[in-house]
């Protein structure tokens, strides 16, 4: 990490590693594409990212500095044997592993996701709602969201209770909030400016 006339650049950690990750995706991108494998490997990156989600252990298995090459290297031999992934990508995080890149994982998936829905073609809607959404709400937005971009979409939905009500949807670089905790900030915004 580089520190210019003091001042810590936070965002150079993260644009490395993307960088990273983004080479590696792109060889197991094209590796997968060439060997009809594309399926497999959005299996695996599906099957990776929700693990990383929900594993604390996970998490610091590829992050931590103390854990040793050789250890991270069995490990995920021992997870990717365990989760049935495919060789292609065993193989990619034993040399991430044996290049003490693991750290880049997370990037890597998001990189991969990305690639395998633009070749099919495909878009992630990222949308935040106040409650779940049931699967008629979710298919109804996804079919508005289809029909607004000309390409399949696909939903990734969290849930922010501080919303109030109402949605945040983000599909590439369009944000749509319509939730009841904006209005609120903006009339509040409106009634500083008239008192």
């Amino acid at each position: 990490m580089s520190q210019d006339n003091g001042r810590d650049d936070v965002s150079e950690p993260a644009s490395i590693s993307s960088g990273i990750a983004a080479r590696y995706a792109t060889a197991l991108f094209e590796l997968a594409k060439e060997t009809s494998a594309l399926a497999a490997l959005e299996a695996d990156t599906d099957a990776l990212t929700a693990a990383l989600s929900t594993s604390a252990d996970f998490g610091t298995l590829i992050s931590s500095p103390v854990i040793s090459r050789d250890d991270q290297a069995a490990a995920m031999a021992a997870i990717a044997a365990k989760m049935g992934l495919s060789a292609l990508t065993a193989n990619t995080l034993q040399l991430m592993a044996s290049k003490r890149r693991l750290f880049v994982l997370p990037y890597l998936l998001t990189s991969l996701s990305a690639r395998i829905a633009a070749e099919k073609g495909e878009m992630t809607a990222e949308v935040v709602s106040a409650t779940a959404l049931t699967a008629a709400q979710a298919k109804t937005l996804a079919a508005t969201l289809q029909a607004r971009v000309g390409k399949t979409v696909k939903l990734k939905t969290t849930v922010d209770e501080s919303l109030i009500g109402g949605l945040v949807v983000k599909l590439g670089s369009t944000m749509i909030d319509t939730s009841v905790k904006a209005k609120l900030a903006a009339l509040q915004n409106a009634m500083k400016e008239v008192g």
